[in-house]
């Protein structure tokens, strides 16, 4: 028995150390990791160099507070605003903070242009987190179940089409701010069009909103680009970040450029432990390591491969609807639900992931070889295919 609060289904299995992109559990068994914590563990497990920076960290400093300078934070915010091309950076310990941070900063924006009730376009399936701002943003009825009243302030519309923010923009004055996925990982792998984004871009220059983008899943050189915004070629006002960012260590981001720079004063938002010395220096770690390595390279090459192999290997099922995704950021969607493939992986010592109910979601760490790619696809065919024809 565990003293736990019951808020997860677990599996039945617990690891008591990882190398590469393995896993190891209390009986000795291997796994290769198919998730990367859910798009976290980056460098994969135990990867020497950031071993080696937060032991060294840990031995000079944990934490001191955001009542003094942090020059840890001070370096890990020049090489992201650099590296995003954007302005200003504020550091919380997760993925729903990041974006309970944007949030925030559109509200204020609003109210600062005089909009008494600002409000922001969020999509249908999109994921943001389970704070209650966040869990409202969000478009999964599911994970709001039971959490009434939500928050107010939010427009919803589809994902990815651009009509339908144009009949919003011309029927609602309050609107300040879209804020979207440019790839929804917990709603099945949806991928927006380049072209919505530009044209989006330019929705929010005319309107005078805010262009924010959630990459705390998709970013990070996941997709084979820093971010996966970047594939279309703009440059949004806010981005969120977490996940990957400490390659385990907690960390978030929220960055802030053109419209949104400067918006936050002293006293308008804060994190006790956002930006402390060990989570800051698992960020430039692993900021230095996706760059050194050429990690957005593997990412886009692998990638590429494992979805190859997936289409060899499936394409002749009719219960196979798409295969999709980029660079290291996989989707399978079949006809039916398929959560049985999770314990049917686990027990082949494969991890991987199930979300929105009928999709194989595949999230490797960036440093994952070719062997290991071609062993995940050589491992998850013959699951999906014996699930699909059994």
């Amino acid at each position: 028995m565990t003293h736990l609060m019951d808020t997860y289904q677990r599996l039945p299995v617990a690891f008591t150390h990882g190398q590469g992109c393995r896993l190891f559990d209390e009986d000795g068994k291997s796994y290769l990791d198919g998730m990367a914590g859910v798009a976290v563990n980056t460098l994969g497990h135990n990867h020497p160099r950031l071993v080696k920076a937060i032991t060294e960290q840990i031995g000079r400093l944990i934490h001191a507070s955001n009542l003094y300078r942090i020059r840890e934070a001070e370096d890990a915010a020049d090489r992201l605003a650099a590296i995003a091309r954007m302005d200003e950076v504020f550091f919380c310990n997760s993925g729903c903070e990041a974006n309970e941070a944007a949030i925030k900063l559109a509200r204020l924006y609003g109210h600062s242009r005089g909009v008494e009730q600002p409000m922001i376009i969020v999509m249908e399936r999109a994921f943001h987190g389970r704070t209650l701002a966040t869990l409202s943003a969000t478009g999964n009825r599911k994970v709001q179940a039971g959490f009434e009243p939500l928050v107010s302030g939010f427009v919803r519309v589809p994902f990815d089409d651009l009509a339908a923010i144009e009949q919003v923009a011309a029927r609602n004055p309050d609107i300040v701010a879209v804020f979207f996925e440019p790839i929804q990982g917990e709603g099945g792998i949806n991928i927006a069009h380049n072209e919505f984004m530009r044209s989006l871009r330019q929705i929010c220059d005319r309107e005078h909103w805010l262009f924010m983008v959630d990459e705390v899943q998709c970013g990070l050189g996941r997709t084979g680009t820093w971010f996966a915004h970047q594939h279309a070629g703009i440059l949004p006002d806010v981005m969120t970040l977490a996940k990957g960012l400490g390659s385990g260590v907690p960390i978030g981001a929220c960055l802030a450029t053109g419209l949104a720079a400067g918006v936050f004063k002293p006293g308008n938002h804060g994190s006790t432990f956002g930006g402390n010395p060990l989570a800051c220096i698992a960020a430039l770690t692993t900021l230095e390591t996706i760059e050194s390595d050429a990690l957005m390279a593997r990412a886009t090459h692998l990638g590429r491969a494992i979805r190859e192999g997936l289409q060899v290997g499936l394409s002749d099922l009719a219960g196979v609807i798409e295969i999709r995704g980029d660079g290291l950021m996989i989707g399978v969607e079949l006809d039916r639900p398929c959560g049985a493939l999770v314990t049917q992986g686990l027990a082949a010592g494969l991890l991987i992931n199930v979300t929105a109910d009928k999709v194989v979601r595949l999230l490797p760490p960036l440093v994952m070889t070719d062997a290991e790619g071609a062993e995940l696809v050589a491992g998850l065919v013959p699951l999906i295919r014996n699930f699909l024809e059994g």
